[in-house]
């Protein structure tokens, strides 16, 4: 038993060995979150390592594109102005913005060591506050018609949620789970921000605004009225009365025009015009002075 002992620590202190002269890589986060335009730190920490001076490179891998971000010693392209190196290994970034959501990937090189290369990759996300949402009110509906109410915004990441407000008071999405809204009919899409009555009525008037909301903030479009009103049947039916009193009119105007015959046509005698004739005794006579035709009568004695 004795003689075991040393056979298995000869074979054990190698691969402890190997294990030790390995470069190994650890985070304290490989998925870190931050809001737009604050700093952020990548943790990428030495575990082990042999090599004094292990070589350090920062990547990143957006859309299936990679490109250095510390190379070389040194920061690359926009990165240089608003990126350092914390604790020898780990990465800083400064004014965060919504294109810095990607993965980055931490590489250390250690020539001493008998695993010479190792990474880790690190997934970080920029969050974005939502914009002010655009809003689509009617402004008039018919008692019973279908109103269609639209709040947008295409700016915030993650993608933002909607809810609707009337006179300040916030619509429920489930109609049957708040009594307060049981006798409404509408329906309310909190992912694309619609919000359609099927049938409206007299309370469905009143101010009605969106919010756009995610986990970096919110943004409030302006406050719009829609007002629900009461078809006038009466007015219509005389209104289309009046129409056809005036058609009438107009009808036995143009048939006693007719009768009377001021749009029968003039019928011509069948005689043609015919320039007069010349009087008896009476010559034509064109002077050069005078530029024009004179007459001159003789009389015949």
């Amino acid at each position: 038993m004795a003689l075991r002992r040393p056979a298995l620590l000869l074979l054990v202190l190698p691969l402890l060995g190997c294990r030790l002269l390995a470069v190994e890589l650890t985070s304290s986060n490989t998925k870190p979150v931050v809001q737009e335009f604050q700093s952020v730190e990548l943790s990428c920490i030495i575990k082990s390592t042999v090599t004094p001076d292990p070589r350090i490179e920062w990547k990143k891998i957006r859309d299936g594109e990679t490109s250095y971000v510390f190379f070389d010693n040194k920061m690359q392209g926009d990165f240089a102005t608003r990126a350092e190196i914390l604790s020898r290994t780990s990465l800083v970034i400064k004014n965060t913005t919504r294109m810095d959501t990607a993965t980055y990937r931490c590489e250390v090189a250690a020539p001493s060591d008998t695993k010479t290369i190792d990474e880790i990759n690190i997934q970080l996300t920029v969050q974005v506050k939502p914009m002010t949402p655009r809003c689509s009110v009617p402004k008039a509906v018919p008692v019973g018609k279908t109103a269609s109410l639209h709040c947008h915004e295409n700016e915030g990441f993650p993608k933002s949620t909607y809810s609707w407000y009337r006179n300040s008071e916030p619509l429920s999405p489930d109609t049957k789970s708040n009594a307060k809204f049981q006798n409404s009919s509408y329906t309310l899409n909190p992912t694309t921000g619609t919000l359609v009555f099927h049938a409206v009525h007299k309370g469905d008037t009143g101010r009605y605004s969106c919010i756009a909301t995610n986990d970096a903030g919110f943004a409030k479009c302006e406050e719009q009225e829609m007002e629900v009103y009461d078809i006038n049947i009466g007015g219509i039916i005389g209104g289309v009365l009046v129409v056809l009193a005036v058609l009438v009119l107009i009808t036995l105007g143009i048939c006693c025009a007719y009768r009377r015959g001021y749009f029968a046509n003039s019928k011509e005698n069948g005689e043609s015009y015919k320039t007069p004739a010349k009087p008896d005794g009476v010559n034509y006579i064109r002077t050069d002075d005078e530029g024009d035709f004179r007459h001159k009568s003789s009389f015949v004695i």
